[in-house]
C-alpha cells in the first residue's frame, strides 16, 4: 500500500496499543486490532499476517511487566511450550493454504467452550482432581500439551481470544494464581505468534509500514497494562477474563451468523 498518512498511522497505532494492553490481560486483542487494519484497506489474509506481527511485540512487553510472576511458575509447566509452537507453525500453513470459511465459523463456539471452561475452573479442578503445581502430573501435562497444540494451531491461523484459550489449558494444569496465567499466556503468546510471524513474512504476506506502526503501539499497550493489572486484583482479574470471553463470543457469533 501506499505510504501511511498521520491519520492511518495513529489508527495503526493506537488499534495495536490497545490490542496489546488487552491481549497482556485477558486475550482478545485481535478483535481491535484486525478489523482496524481491514478498515485501512488490507486485503483479509495481509490484515491477518501483518496484524500477527504488529502485536507481536505486545507480548514482550507483558512478558517483561510480567517477570517476577514467570519466575514463580512450575517449571514443567514450560514443557507445553513446545506444542505450541509446532501448532503455530502448522496454523500458519493452514492460513496459507486452506479456505477460511468454515473455521472462521468455528471460531465463536471455540471461544464460547474456552470461556466457560475458565469460568468453571474450580469446579473442574475439584472433579477431575488434577493436581496443583508442585505435584503436577505427566498425565496432565499430557492432555495440557495436547490441548495447547489445538491452541496452537488456531492461534497460527487466525488467533483472537487465544490467551483465553491458552488461560483454560492453565487451568486445566492446575494453576490458579491468574497473574502468572497471564504471564504465561503472554509467553505463550509470544511462541505461537513468533513462529507463525515468520512463515508470514516468509510468504511475503505482511504489510510492513502498517506493521511497523502496530510494533510500536502493542509494544508499549503490552507493558502498561501489566501495572493495572496488579492493582486490580486477581478476582476482579478473573471476572475481566471471563466478561471478554463473553464479549469475544457475542462478537463473533454476530459477525459469523
Amino acid at each position: 500500500m501506499e505510504s501511511l498518512d498521520t491519520l492511518h498511522f495513529l489508527g495503526a497505532f493506537f488499534a495495536a496499543f490497545f490490542a496489546g494492553a488487552i491481549n497482556s490481560v485477558a486475550g482478545g486483542g485481535t478483535l481491535i486490532s484486525f478489523p482496524a487494519l481491514l478498515a485501512l484497506g488490507l486485503p483479509p489474509v495481509v490484515a491477518n499476517a501483518t496484524n500477527t506481527i504488529g502485536i507481536w511485540p505486545g507480548t514482550v512487553g507483558s512478558m517483561w511487566g510480567f517477570r517476577v510472576e514467570l519466575t514463580k511458575v512450575n517449571r514443567r509447566v514450560f514443557l507445553i511450550l513446545i506444542p505450541a509452537m509446532v501448532g503455530g507453525v502448522l496454523g500458519a500453513v493452514l492460513l496459507k493454504q486452506t479456505p477460511s470459511d468454515t473455521f472462521v465459523k468455528m471460531v465463536p463456539w471455540l471461544i464460547l467452550f474456552a470461556t466457560l471452561l475458565f469460568a468453571g475452573q474450580a469446579f473442574i479442578q475439584r472433579k477431575l482432581k488434577i493436581s496443583i503445581m508442585g505435584k503436577m502430573g505427566t498425565r496432565a501435562l499430557m492432555i495440557a500439551g495436547c490441548a495447547e497444540f489445538a491452541v496452537g494451531i488456531y492461534g497460527g491461523y487466525f488467533g483472537a481470544g487465544i490467551s483465553i484459550l491458552a488461560l483454560a489449558v492453565l487451568a486445566l494444569l492446575g494453576m490458579t494464581d491468574i497473574m502468572e496465567m497471564s504471564a504465561m499466556t503472554s509467553l505463550l503468546s509470544f511462541v505461537i505468534n513468533g513462529v507463525a510471524g515468520i512463515l508470514f513474512i516468509y510468504a511475503g504476506l505482511v504489510a510492513w509500514q502498517v506493521a511497523f506502526a502496530m510494533i510500536f503501539g502493542s509494544l508499549i499497550g503490552g507493558y502498561g497494562a501489566v501495572g493495572v493489572a496488579r492493582k486490580i486484583g486477581k478476582v476482579a482479574m478473573k471476572r475481566f477474563v471471563v466478561c471478554v470471553g463473553v464479549v469475544i463470543t457475542i462478537t463473533l457469533f454476530v459477525g459469523v451468523f
